[in-house]
């Protein structure tokens, strides 16, 4: 039975949404810096008065204090759900302001897609945004693309109430190490790490380029943290097109694939298990999945006269394949080109290669690798259990981070959410039918949505209708907290706040 929030629940919950958004006002003090930096004064001003604003809002949820303690799962549960839209909802006031969204709705749908790392974007005149704005839309994919609880409970934010809770609350089930704490902080710094090391590289192909170190240096920490936390932002409207440089598609191709991979596999190579490492149920099945994917993309790509050239389509193949498979969203193909210069089999196969998208416990999104590794396994064994005796005992296991036997509840929960993200997927491609858009495309947009993804198909503009606006953003919040947390917080609230009606209360009346 579902059990309701009580008011101590509610009071818990308001106290702890109020750290996390004390947490984003203070987040909002990197862009007001970078505009005072720059002469931006008009940014600045809206950064301080929105750093402001959500101060007042989070001490004001703060003083809601409660004995100290730990959160339970319950509890957990709403203030990680809460928070994803509680938050977008106070981010996107600066970007309100600027003058580059229609309204503030479009200005909301920027920041959901900058949360849940997904890329989409409906902001007019992107190229001639402020630098304190394009540093507010990279911070939020930083957050958004960790996880806001991961980075608050690394930072010591929760005080001692950090627990599990809190961590598996926002779909993160493995630990990197035995504490929850320690394992935020191995994935704050590891990710700080990778973006440096690939902001240098790309700073220096950048000046070599033509730009002025400033500007190179921005460009390359943004595109950086949107390929390493697999998010898809691109501070220009051609996204990494605008380079026009191999060598940066590669730097980001190696960033990407390093964000696509779990955590975990990362810490265990740290820790010298380079065996383990390719006995991964995770590596294999995405070694396997990827080169099926890759030679079906090549073949029906190599008919396109206009990407026959080899080296024309070895990099447009593999670099949007890659960013597709990592649910990245960085494009070297223009949405018109996508649909109109790709075969109608190339745009599926991009298609299933966001929709599964790559490890689990790591940036990226959609279905991921390990639950497809998982449902494979349980219909190689329900095969074997058909075609052996009725005394055989077939036991089934698979090597992640150590070696584990299948279980039931296992396969279950890998397929609940496999249909979860199907039913989806379906839903939102049916709804961009509804409106008149084009077959192929809805389910593109629809998949690149819930997927977080972010390889649009040319649906997302400003003047798309408002229910499949609110579509997608709904979408984006369910895929990247995959549905659980999200359904869970949904049942909880609506029991909560449902009357309580009793025979006994009727017959007192009477």
């Amino acid at each position: 039975m579902w059990q309701r929030y009580t008011f101590h629940d509610f009071r818990v919950i308001a106290h702890y949404l109020g750290v996390l958004i004390i947490f984003i006002a203070g987040a909002m003090l990197i862009p007001f810096i970078v505009a005072c930096i720059h002469g931006e004064w008009e940014p600045a001003a809206r950064y301080l008065f929105s750093a402001g604003s959500a101060l007042c809002i989070g001490l004001g949820l703060r003083m809601l204090r409660i004995e100290p303690g730990y959160l339970n799962q319950q509890q957990a549960l709403a203030v990680t759900g809460l928070s994803w839209v509680i938050l977008a909802l106070i981010s996107a006031i600066p970007l309100a302001l600027c003058g580059h969204f229609e309204s503030y709705y479009d200005a909301l749908f920027d920041c959901v897609s900058a949360y849940t790392a997904t890329g989409v974007s409906i902001i007019s005149d992107l190229d001639h945004l402020s630098n304190a704005d394009n540093m507010w839309r990279f911070t939020m994919h930083f957050a958004g693309g960790l996880g806001l609880v991961v980075i608050a409970l690394s930072l010591g934010a929760f005080g001692k109430v950090s627990t599990s809770s809190l961590y598996t609350s926002e779909g993160r089930s493995e630990h990197v190490l035995p504490n929850v704490v320690e394992t935020a902080r191995f994935i704050l710094k590891f990710s700080l790490r990778v973006i440096f090391v690939s902001t240098v590289a790309l700073t220096i192909l950048l000046v070599g380029l033509g730009m002025c170190f400033d500007r190179a240096a921005l460009q390359s920490l943004w595109l950086s943290i949107s390929g390493f936390m697999t998010a898809g932002f691109s501070p220009m409207s051609d996204s990494v097109t605008y380079y026009h440089s191999e060598l940066v598609e590669w730097v980001l191709m190696l960033v990407m694939l390093i964000g696509g991979f779990n955590f975990s596999l990362h810490g265990s190579l740290a820790r010298g298990h380079i065996r383990g490492f390719f006995k991964d149920i995770e590596v294999r099945s995405s070694v396997i999945w990827w080169t099926f994917l890759l030679v079906i993309l090549i073949l029906s790509i190599c008919s396109v006269p206009q990407l026959s050239n080899l080296t024309t389509l070895v990099r447009t193949v593999l670099f949007n394949f890659v960013s597709a498979a990592t649910t990245t969203g960085f494009v070297t193909l223009t949405p018109p080109q996508m649909m109109g210069i790709l075969p109608s089999g190339a745009a599926l196969v991009l298609v299933l290669a966001m929709a599964i998208g790559g490890s689990s416990g790591s940036t990226t999104g959609g279905i991921k690798i390990m639950r497809v590794g998982i449902i494979a396994k349980s219909a190689i064994e329900t095969m074997k259990i058909a075609s052996s005796s009725e005394s055989a005992r077939i036991v089934t296991t698979y090597n992640h981070i150590g070696r584990h036997v299948l279980h039931s509840d296992t396969v279950k929960q890998a397929m609940t959410v496999f249909i979860l993200f199907v039913i989806t997927y379906t839903i939102g491609a049916l709804i961009g039918i509804v409106y008149g858009y084009d077959a192929i495309a809805s389910l593109f947009e629809s998949v690149a949505m819930a997927s977080n993804s972010g390889i649009a198909s040319g649906i997302s503009t400003p003047d798309m209708p408002f229910v499949l606006k609110t579509t997608y953003m709904v979408e984006m919040w369910a895929g990247r907290l995959e549905f659980v947390t999200l359904v869970a917080l949904g049942i909880k609230i609506v029991v909560s706040l449902k009357p309580r009606f009793h025979l006994s209360h009727v017959f007192h009346r009477n």
